[in-house]
């Protein structure tokens, strides 16, 4: 007897077929900016993963016979005020900037998550409550949020990654929260509570995977503003620490009193600040994009 044949889809099996490099050439024609989103994260994950193999110079050391050199053979970005290599110091501070706004947007869209999910599961005086806190604290800019707490719990890394993390919870629990009200109504919810299933069950196992796409979409928009968040505090004294290398101190250090004398100071570091926020942007649009099922259609 013979067997039935499964019906695949064309378009699905000449994706089985094609090789990986051209699966992957073939997304990048499609989004050449997301693409290059995607190559300015790699670099910068790169940068930030082997500084220490990259650069024979220390981020921290002083050197006062350098002091001020201009960008040339040996230093390719020139030295600071203390005579530290820029090109090190913006290698290392790539590593500060990736890792407090991965943790802070990791944070912030987790705890908005669960949040927003929770808010929409329940509904009625529990999601009141919750969108009302919400909207209060949407009423303050990122800027002033963050500052308001780093002013409350001091510097040091560890308070510039929770007065991030603030802002952004509520962010992401008024978008997730948008989504999850349609995924209440689908009738495997229904029928997971007449299973006898507890609501933390409910919440994390059934409808938060269903709400993925726009907590990927925020998540990688998070990292972005996070961080420029990390070296706006930096530069106003708030953030990071020196010696510590970091974006922001860097700007700070060099926009006060060499600004015409020495401008690689301020470049070299506002120029990788301004490429890796737009890279995070860049790659989350295309992220976007895929993710959508009306923008993929088109």
């Amino acid at each position: 007897m013979a067997t039935p044949q499964a019906f695949i889809d064309t378009g699905e099996l000449d994706e089985l077929k094609n090789p990986l490099g051209e699966r992957l050439w073939s997304l990048a024609r499609k989004q050449p900016l997301g693409t290059a989103g995607a190559l300015v994260v790699v670099v910068m994950a790169f940068a930030a993963t082997f500084a220490s193999f990259l650069t024979p110079y220390d981020p921290v050391v002083n050197s006062l016979e350098d002091m001020l050199t201009p960008p040339n053979a040996e230093f390719a970005m020139g030295t600071d005020e203390f005579g530290r290599d820029i090109l090190t110091r913006v290698l290392f501070g790539a590593r500060t900037a990736l890792f407090i706004g991965l943790v802070a947007a990791f944070l912030g869209a987790t705890i908005g998550l669960v949040l927003g999910v929770a808010s929409a599961y329940f509904g009625g005086l529990f999601d009141l409550i919750v969108q009302r806190i919400v909207d209060v604290f949407l009423a303050f800019p990122l800027i002033i949020m963050a500052l308001a707490v780093v002013a409350t719990l001091g510097p040091g890394v560890e308070n510039v990654i929770i007065a991030i993390t603030v802002p952004f919870i509520p962010q992401c629990a008024r978008v997730v929260r948008s989504s999850a009200l349609s995924i209440r109504e689908i009738p495997y919810v229904d029928a997971a509570r007449a299973l006898g299933y507890s609501h933390a069950r409910i919440i994390l196992r059934h409808m938060a995977p269903n709400v993925m796409a726009p907590f990927l979409i925020m998540l990688t928009y998070f990292v972005g503003q996070a961080i420029l968040l990390e070296a706006v505090l930096s530069y106003l004294g708030m953030g990071v620490q020196d010696p510590t290398p970091a974006w922001g101190l860097m700007l700070k250090g060099g926009a006060e009193e060499f600004l015409e004398s020495a401008p690689w100071l301020s470049i070299f570091p506002g120029l990788a600040i301004t490429l890796a926020v737009f890279g995070f942007n860049l790659f989350g649009d295309a992220l976007r994009d895929m993710l959508d099922p009306k923008l993929r259609s088109r």
